[in-house]
């Protein structure tokens, strides 16, 4: 053991910035790696040295092992830290780390190949009578295995991808309708994601929660846990909320949980951090898998026992001590952890991809954990994560209602994030109480059949802000001018006109704009016809704010808005929430009306990774024509309705845009 005087990162995003931060607090110089689609990302500018790995695909880059190698020879960096996801539970990586003489901050490779899997996880807890979950233990590559343990366990079971985590490659079989199909897609998830697909299958425990216990060892036999996470609130398998410590979890019980994590990892010489996770029923708990690096969600623990876990992670490899014992780590208060994803929750938690316009989180009140700043994009290529924000509180009622009060300020402009949803998830009854399990989101969350009500005043502001945007791309000559609005030049009294000027739509719901011309102090009455309602007239006038926001002053309310334009979009934020409209001068609208919907879109940017039907074959409504994969979450295209597929646009390996048209269905 020595110590480290410079640290190579190798990952991306807000985990490369944060093991970063801590470095450099402790003297330690750093360096990280960057795919092609990654060469502005705010992690090379905050790690300020950074070499190229690879092309945007993962595996060209940061599952590139000898290019990270590489990099790290090339900097003079004397250790790796590999972050989580890519190559953090890679044993053939920490084999290749050693041999090039590094030091690697994570545990040895044998314990990777012994722990890292699974299946393997789930043998080596069944010896030292560790309760697991019943099913397959053998990891399998065949498909047709898979669907005959899926058989032999009964339904409901559940695929998990060997090499896997945060819920890649994982799928709740309740009944056997397409079953090859569903586990064909899962495999493949789990091939691109971690490089194996080979699954186990377990028979499925419906209504459990999800604990998992922080994890530190020396290596030689010496292990100590740093308290229980409660990380129940998932969707897709995959967590939203974390918090520590546990919620409802019985003194006896989380005592045995504990001691289990412990012994297992004392058993096999664990060194550095990992975490040991559980699922329980009732008061029965079973051993679910370990994750033999830092997690995601780590911060919640730093919260509540004060410790820094990546300065932990280090003093473990440069020493090969832990430099603390189990009775020096206690829980003080409360936190929680909210992941905001470039994610639509009303279309089923569908990952987005752009460019992120304009960021609000309130750093005074929460923690925040990020990758990425105003004016930078969320690729296709990686995970959809935005921010990490963290609470703290003396209880855990002070802290769920402080992480509920930033998400309330929080905003971001220019992507569908989740934070709608999360405000909504924290205030369920069920939350609250801490009466959660896994499979709540799955089972409560519905998108909503209705078009959530539009405040008038983003309504007002969209309006102005379009007529401004249409004057500034103009040459009206008279028309531009202040006086003017360009709808009426007569004198008196000034009506909006009889006809809309444009059209604006939000979910199902449109509007049609009339526009009056500006009065003397510069307010513009506006009359919105929307479909079958009322009139409603507006008085308003906008005018610029401070750090590029904007005014609204309309009727005795006066309102500050952030409004961005993305073609003929609009998009609307301010405390009233978010509002996005599509803009269309009336003429347009109507001709839009008369095209028949026959095409298919992609529904997200992405890569198509198969095709499944030809030019001039026969479709049916339902029938899966696509199959795409972004962010590492595949999903299917499916026809609409019956007829023959024309015009196919694109094949298998083509990265398409979101309403990309990739063929069309005639009838």
């Amino acid at each position: 053991m020595k110590p480290i005087h410079k640290l190579l990162i190798a990952n991306r995003g807000e985990i490369a910035c944060r093991i970063a931060r801590t470095a450099r607090q402790l003297g330690i110089a750093v360096v990280g790696i960057h795919s092609q689609a990654d060469a502005r990302a705010r992690h090379v500018r905050e790690l300020g040295e950074s070499v190229l790995v690879g092309t945007a695909a993962p595996a060209a880059s940061y599952l590139n092992i000898p290019a990270i190698i590489a990099a790290a020879k090339k900097t003079g960096a004397d250790a790796i830290h590999p972050g989580y996801g890519f190559v953090s539970e890679n044993a053939e990586f920490v084999r290749a780390v050693e041999a090039a003489g590094l030091c690697f901050v994570g545990p040895t490779a044998e314990t990777m190949e012994r722990l890292g899997g699974k299946a393997s996880a789930k043998r080596e807890a069944a010896k030292l009578g560790i309760p697991t979950v019943p099913g397959d233990v053998t990891g399998l590559s065949d498909p047709a295995a898979v669907i005959e343990a899926v058989r032999a366990a009964g339904l409901p079971a559940l695929l998990k991808a060997v090499a896997g985590g945060g819920g890649r490659g994982m799928a709740l079989i309740e009944n056997f309708e397409n079953l090859p199909a569903r586990v064909d897609s899962a495999m493949r998830e789990a091939a691109q994601a971690f490089g194996s697909g080979d699954m186990i299958v377990e028979r499925y425990l419906p209504q459990v929660r999800h604990i998992e216990v922080q994890i530190a060892g020396d290596g030689h036999g010496r292990a100590i846990h740093l308290y229980e996470r409660e990380c129940s609130l998932q969707r897709r398998h995959q967590k939203v909320i974390e918090e520590a410590p546990s919620a409802g979890l019985e003194a006896g019980l989380r005592a045995r949980i504990l001691d289990d994590a412990c012994r297992l990892a004392a058993a096999l010489n664990y060194r550095g951090l990992g975490t040991v996770e559980f699922i329980v029923s009732g008061d029965e708990y079973y051993f679910l898998e370990v994750n033999p690096r830092l997690q995601v969600e780590h911060p919640v623990t730093e919260e509540i026992t004060g410790l820094d876990l990546v300065e932990l992670q280090l003093h473990i490899a440069a020493t090969g001590t832990l430099g603390l014992t189990q009775d020096q780590v206690t829980v003080t208060g409360h936190s929680f952890e909210a992941r905001v994803y470039a994610e639509d929750a009303e279309a089923g938690f569908l990952p987005g991809a752009g460019k992120l316009h304009w960021l609000r989180f309130p750093a005074e009140s929460l923690r925040v954990e990020s990758g990425v700043d105003a004016g930078d994009e969320i690729t296709p290529f990686y995970d959809p994560m935005i921010a990490k924000l963290v609470s703290r509180g003396a209880t855990r009622v002070e802290a769920l209602d402080r992480l509920c009060a930033g998400l309330a300020s929080s905003d971001v402009v220019g992507l569908t994030t989740n934070l709608g949803f999360l405000r909504e998830l924290l205030g369920w009854e069920e939350t609250r109480s801490g009466r959660m399990h896994t499979r709540l989101i799955d089972e409560r969350w519905r998108p909503s059949s209705r078009t959530p009500e539009t405040p008038a005043e983003h309504l007002a502001a969209a309006a102005l802000w379009w007529l401004v945007r249409e004057r500034g791309r103009s040459d009206w000559g008279v028309w531009t001018q202040p006086g003017f609005s360009g709808w009426r030049t007569q004198d008196g009294p000034c009506l909006p006109s009889p006809q809309p000027s444009v059209m604006l739509a939000a979910g199902h719901v449109n509007w049609a704009v009339h526009f009056a011309a500006p009065d003397a102090q510069g307010y513009t009455h506006i009359a919105l016809a929307a479909d079958a309602q009322a009139t409603v007239n507006l008085r308003a006038r906008l005018s610029d704010a401070a750090d590029g926001a904007r005014l609204l002053e309309c009727g005795d309310i006066s309102l500050e808005l952030r409004l961005f334009a993305d073609g003929a979009a609009v998009e609307v934020h301010s405390t009233r929430g978010s509002s996005r409209f599509d803009a269309t001068p009336p003429l347009a609208a109507s001709a839009a009306t008369a095209v028949v919907g026959s095409e298919l879109k992609a529904p997200m940017m992405g890569k198509v990774v198969a095709v499944l039907a030809a030019e001039g074959d026969a479709v049916k409504a339902g029938q899966t024509v696509f199959v795409m994969e972004s962010m590492k979450m595949e999903l299917q295209v499916v026809a609409e309705r019956d007829g023959a597929l024309r015009g196919l646009r694109c094949a298998a390996g083509d990265m398409v845009g979101r309403g990309d048209v990739l063929c069309e269905v005639t009838t």
